[in-house]
């Protein structure tokens, strides 16, 4: 009876240690912040894997040599694009605005949801180059993951 609880211990935590194996997915949500409604507001999936090990150098003291990778060879070309609402239009900020952007996300994470994703980190920032600029825009990373 020993022998076998010790097996399938042993059993379990190597089945544990396999399905541990994870993979993350990043969707990101650019929604403008400049006036008048010019601006473009997006949520933007990629379709396609890229290694980061392609595009990087490892800089040292004997050897400076930068990575020659070309734009071209880094851009993604496939990718899901979703078109969302700008914050503002002629008559200032308009929340219709807001709640559907948050209706859309909403729909796109619970859709990542039942495809088996994890919500695990979210994070965002806003650019505005400063007073007078009219320019900006609010981003938003959502990290997904999920077992392989």
């Amino acid at each position: 009876m020993k022998k076998l609880l010790i097996v399938l211990a042993i059993s379990l935590f190597a089945f544990m240690d396999a399905s541990a194996q994870v993979e993350y997915k990043v969707v990101t949500s650019v929604e403008s912040i400049v006036p008048n409604g010019l601006g473009r507001s997006r949520i933007i999936s990629a379709n396609e894997a890229k290694d980061y090990k392609e595009y990087t150098s490892t800089q040292t003291e004997e050897d400076n040599t930068r990575n020659k990778s070309k734009r071209g060879d880094i851009r993604v070309k496939e990718f899901d694009e979703t078109k969302l609402l700008n914050f503002f239009n002629l008559g200032g900020i308009r929340f219709q605005n807001i709640a559907a952007n948050d209706a859309i996300i909403t729909s796109k994470i619970n859709t990542m949801i039942e495809e088996g994703w994890e919500l695990a980190f979210v994070t965002s920032a806003v650019e505005s180059a400063g007073k007078g600029d009219n320019q900006g825009i609010f981003i938003t990373r959502y990290i997904f993951k999920r077992n392989k």
